[in-house]
């Protein structure tokens, strides 16, 4: 049997005269770096394409500091305004979570801090991303309705970086997609400086896995590069999460009480939907998952805010990982019988829109899925393509689509057993194809078991599910998408 996934071969690295050694080069390829230009980054000129001029760093300092958008000071307003010569070409405004990256989160500030201006760079336990968009770049736009035109020039050519983890870059595209919903124009576009441990949104862009931080140079040529680099467009999805009322949960921050239910009337729920309903609302950018895999991450999460002693470094956090996996039943089934450890069809139904359709379809849950996950990027569990590169005549044969992350589709896969999901992880195999699309209903119903698992973007949660009422977990496309800068 011919396999679905397509294999091609590997291209070579070519690198320039002035190439690093060895050791470097790995480094740098591993990092999402490999593709820069090996010529120097003079500090001076990066200094003027990225700083902003020094009224309006102070005066978004001060705005955001009072949380008012209008309150200037009148000796930071030039009179009758700037010319739009005045402003760089690149201006740039990083958020850096200091806490992320073990050690080097303090260091890549100071760093950073002096590639830049200390008021361009945001420690985020100090100024959030959502007072920076209401305050800060609210100051630039009434500094620039006064006549300033680079005021305006900055607002429009503005570019942001995030030092941190997919976590973080999610929380600042969330913020700036309050943008759109006011119709606001030139939203500024997101790259990454990569500090957390999966990484996969900074993948999905060229911006690596992992920042290295040995290689002190870096800094200047990430800066250098996102000043430069494309932009891409990346779809974000929403999701509602609508239970009988009374159940307790806990969800993750990402996930928000909403203030009324906007589930899909167009599928009716008949006797199953609860007459009163609790509903969150959040968005995601990566994966949502239910099953195993995420009863295994909330397992992890819930040991290390407990006792953080026990998971300090990668190797540590990935063999405390695997115990979850092997103890819950991931790895291996020792009693059949036991409810927690059945496929999910037990408990679980899929509806789904196809694109440009507006009716629900049905899918059948495949036998002995444990796991199910709605992936939007090509990355997922710290680099790993679990839905492959598949060939035209599979494609053709299964109704897909070349997936990509701006194609408003969602692609659906399980996993089985932890074999298996080890096999796809590897890259060995692809996963259980189940669905591409542009909407997803999953009901979860209660019976022998008690509680479902989910995770979203890493966040996972125990969901408590009733035996005489469905839980709907809805997922339905942003109308907007979010822009990212491309480390092509």
């Amino acid at each position: 049997m011919d396999s679905p996934v397509s294999k091609t071969d590997a291209s070579k690295e070519k690198f320039v005269a002035s190439r690093p050694s060895t050791a470097d080069s790995k480094t740098m390829r591993g990092c999402g770096l490999a593709n820069l230009t090996w010529v120097g980054v003079d500090k001076v000129e990066l200094r003027q394409r990225l700083m902003m001029p020094e009224y309006l760093r102070l005066a978004m300092r001060d705005c955001i500091k009072r949380k008012d958008s209008t309150a200037i000071p009148d000796h930071l307003l030039l009179p009758g305004g700037a010319v739009a010569d005045m402003a760089p070409h690149a201006p740039m405004v990083v958020f850096i979570n200091p806490n992320s990256g073990g050690r080097h989160g303090p260091v890549l500030k100071e760093r950073l801090q002096q590639l830049m201006s200390e008021e361009q760079v945001f420690d985020l336990t100090e100024v959030k991303p959502h007072e920076f968009v209401r305050y800060g770049l609210g100051c630039l736009e009434k500094v620039a309705a006064e006549g300033d035109e680079c005021a305006k020039e900055c607002r429009a050519r503005l570019r942001i970086m995030v030092a941190g983890g997919d976590g973080t870059v999610g929380w600042v595209l969330g913020c700036l997609g309050e943008l759109n919903k006011e119709g606001k124009s030139h939203i500024p576009p997101v790259g990454v400086i990569p500090l957390g441990t999966g990484n996969d949104l900074s993948r999905s862009f060229g911006w690596g896995g992992s920042f290295p931080f040995a290689w002190r140079s870096a800094v200047k040529r990430t800066l250098h590069r996102a000043s430069m680099g494309p932009v891409a467009r990346l779809d974000s999805w929403k999701i509602l999460v609508s239970m009988p009322s009374g159940e307790v949960v806990d969800p993750p921050y990402s996930l928000k009480p909403a203030e009324e239910n906007e589930l899909d009337q167009g599928l009716d729920a008949g006797i199953d939907a609860p007459p009163l309903a609790m509903v969150y609302e959040g968005v995601f950018y990566n994966y949502l998952s239910i099953g195993m895999d995420a009863q295994v991450a909330y397992g992890f999460h819930h040991l290390r805010n407990t006792k953080p002693y026990l998971a300090q470094g990668p190797i540590s956090n990935k063999i405390i990982y695997s115990g979850f996996g092997c103890t819950q039943g991931w790895f291996c089934t020792p009693c059949v019988n036991d409810p927690g450890l059945r496929g999910l069809r037990n408990i679980m139904k899929i509806h789904i829109k196809k694109v440009n359709c507006s009716q629900w379809e049905e899918i059948a849950v495949p036998k002995n899925v444990r796991s199910i996950v709605a992936l939007n990027l090509h990355s997922y569990g710290s680099g790993s393509h679990p839905w492959g590169n598949l060939k035209p005549d599979y494609l053709e044969k299964r109704g897909f689509v070349e997936a990509h992350c701006d194609d408003g589709l969602i692609e659906i896969f399980g996993f089985k057993q932890g074999w298996h999901a080890s096999f796809v992880m590897a890259e060995l195999i692809s996963a259980k194809h189940i669905a591409q699309a542009a909407a997803v209903r999953f009901e979860l119903r209660g019976g022998d078991w008690r509680d479902a698992f989910l995770q979203m973007d890493g966040e996972p949660w125990k969901q408590p599910m009733s035996t005489d009422y469905s839980t709907f977990v809805e997922i339905k496309k942003v109308p907007f998408q979010s822009l990212m800068i491309n480390n092509e």
